[in-house]
């Protein structure tokens, strides 16, 4: 994924280099990690997926709490020869199994509910955030807007158009 950025971005700059344009480039750029951080919307849909995380971990516990009691008395019958514990040991590997299947169907990088969530809440987010780049890209003139964060060695702060592009998503959020 980020080798695609550069690749991407080595492009443009190699466009943008290499082309014979008579007039003056305009270029641009933001700081996408300190819009994640400042705005609202991420910020929210954060707090959001922390709940959802510590729902799911608090399932993970309950679960974990049966099995140790049933790991214990497991332990009991067994030391006692009561029945050897059979439907004991047979329910806790029932439930390690639940354990491992919630674990997955919540986690999964493809499609773990958490991920999926996630991915949604930053689709729609992320829509906006190009929406407000580009109102400002047009609206300042800039003939490219390039994201710092992915790895540009320098750029003059004058180019930095982060503080525009945050006004400009506080402005959407209003208008919405």
């Amino acid at each position: 994924m980020l080798k695609s950025k550069y690749i991407i971005l080595c492009t443009i700059l190699f466009t943008i280099f290499t082309s014979k344009v008579s007039s003056q480039i305009k270029i641009g750029y933001v700081l996408s990690e300190r819009i994640r951080t400042e705005y609202e919307e991420f910020k929210d849909a954060e707090s959001q997926l922390q709940l959802e995380l510590k729902k799911v971990q608090t399932e993970l516990e309950k679960i974990a709490v049966k099995l140790d009691s049933l790991n214990q008395d497991y332990e009991v019958k067994r030391l006692m020869a009561l029945d050897k514990g059979e439907s004991i040991r047979k329910e806790m590997e029932q439930l390690e199994l639940q354990g491992r299947k919630f674990q997955q169907e919540q986690f999964d990088p493809q499609n773990g509910q958490l991920m999926r969530k996630q991915a949604q809440m930053e689709f729609k987010i992320l829509g906006k955030v190009k929406e407000a780049v580009q109102k400002v890209a047009i609206d300042s003139g800039f003939d490219y807007v390039m994201d710092a964060s992915i790895g540009l060695l320098y750029v003059k702060p004058k180019f930095d158009i982060t503080d525009e592009v945050l006004h400009e998503l506080r402005n959407l959020t209003k208008d919405n």
